[in-house]
């Protein structure tokens, strides 16, 4: 399968993470914690993050298998 890991960071540090095998936010810094917190109870942030997986990594994913296999 496929999974989307999306993350947020600030001098360097990860502060944020949003994972699609989880469907969730989660934070690693305290100000993390609590963007995540707020994030997952938005509604259309929580959504729009959900969306990526099939928008962007599923989509890409078909046109890099399919050039993959032309080449083999």
């Amino acid at each position: 399968g496929i999974e989307f890991l999306h993350s947020y960071v600030f001098n360097k540090v990860e502060d944020i993470r949003f994972n699609s095998t989880v469907g969730r936010f989660v934070g690693y810094t305290e100000h993390g914690v609590k963007n995540a917190e707020a994030w997952n109870s938005d509604a259309g942030i929580l959504g729009q993050e959900q969306g990526e997986l099939e928008r962007v990594c599923k989509h890409n994913a078909d046109l890099h298998y399919s050039a993959i296999l032309d080449k083999t």
